[in-house]
């Protein structure tokens, strides 16, 4: 199968809310591309640039807005624009690895800052500004799993972000479902209650068709 899609590169995105699997699955991704001698490199969002940190932080329980709203727009700010240097920059940008003949996998974009800073419409828009110039990506695949699921996951981390509540996963997951329904382009939705193996399998026959 990975003969298909030997002769392009692609920009690979893995969405949905936190303890969904999505990095387990993108990082078992990244070995099957490699295994097949195709050059891949995991690059999650937030990234390792300065706006990174600093979300990184931020995620880390670090508000100091007394007022949600403002926090989340803040957020939808600088995740903007760690966006574009996840993209554009000449060290480690997608666009340097796509043409340096490497495919590209990161978990969180665009889909992300929709689902997460907005709550209603005025909000969605808002983030839509801030994010329309950015390029949809080659695959988006939605991980899609029920909060109280995701929550069990995620109950024994060390380090809990700002928005693993279980109100906050629940306004999340009803907004992923809404974006992923509007996309004009293909996408892949997952059951990430089955196992990883099964998963992984319907991940491979999608890119490769």
């Amino acid at each position: 199968m990975i003969s298909n899609i030997e002769k392009k590169k692609f920009f690979i995105v893995f969405e949905g809310i936190d303890g969904s699997g999505s990095s387990t699955q993108a990082d078992l991704l990244c070995q099957y591309f490699i295994k097949n001698e195709q050059n891949a490199i995991l690059s999650p969002e937030p990234t390792s640039g300065k706006i990174g940190k600093l979300l990184r932080e931020l995620l880390g329980n670090q508000n100091n807005f007394a007022n949600q709203d403002l926090f989340d727009q803040q957020m939808a700010y600088l995740f903007a624009a760690d966006r574009h240097y996840h993209l554009y920059n000449d060290l480690d940008g997608v666009q340097k690895f796509i043409n340096n003949d490497t495919h590209v996998i990161t978990t969180r974009y665009y889909f992300s800052s929709l689902a997460y800073n907005a709550k209603n419409e005025s909000e969605y828009e808002f983030v839509s500004l801030l994010n329309r110039q950015f390029p949809p990506p080659d695959f988006l695949i939605y991980f899609d799993l029920p909060v109280d699921i995701a929550l069990e996951r995620i109950k024994d981390r060390s380090i809990k972000e700002i928005y693993e509540t279980k109100e906050k996963l629940v306004k999340v997951r009803n907004n992923f479902l809404k974006i992923i329904d509007e996309y004009q382009h293909p996408y892949l939705k997952v059951d990430a209650t089955k196992n990883k193996e099964e998963i992984h399998q319907q991940i491979i026959e999608y890119i490769s068709n």
